[in-house]
């Protein structure tokens, strides 16, 4: 049995969106890639994924802020920020509010997907430990 490996990714550029759309696609990944917080957020009340890859810094809600409303919905949902722009307190503190990881872009494609399975699995887990 394989298992699904469903993305949702969401980041305000439309060329990072298609080119990494693209590429965990070809990884076998099924991806959702969508433009913004309230977007995705509007995608997540109707649909179901195993993580989510966001963006920190997005023009109309920052990914902090989409990151509070997910875990407030779905707290064991794991969510893996992004940033082109190195802040250790941005980092610090979208761990503290419950993402399990921060990366910069540009990241690895090999560390990104190693660090969505690691992500994946651990929902897993959780949601084992929950039935």
């Amino acid at each position: 049995m394989t298992t699904r490996r469903r993305v949702l990714l969401v980041d305000d550029e439309p060329i990072f969106l298609e080119t990494m759309s693209k590429v965990l696609k070809a990884r076998g990944y099924e991806v959702q890639a969508l433009p913004g917080g309230p977007e995705a957020l509007l995608w997540l009340e109707r649909n179901e994924c195993d993580v989510v890859v966001l963006d920190q810094r997005m023009p109309e809600m920052d990914g902090m802020t989409v990151l509070e409303h997910i875990q407030a919905a779905r707290p064991i949902l794991p969510v893996i920020m992004l940033t082109g722009h190195a802040d250790m307190d941005v980092a610090i503190g979208s761990v503290d509010r419950g993402a399990v990881d921060f990366l910069l872009k540009p990241t690895a494609v090999d560390i990104l997907c190693r660090k969505l399975d690691e992500a994946i699995n651990r929902k897993q887990t959780l949601e084992g430990f929950s039935e």
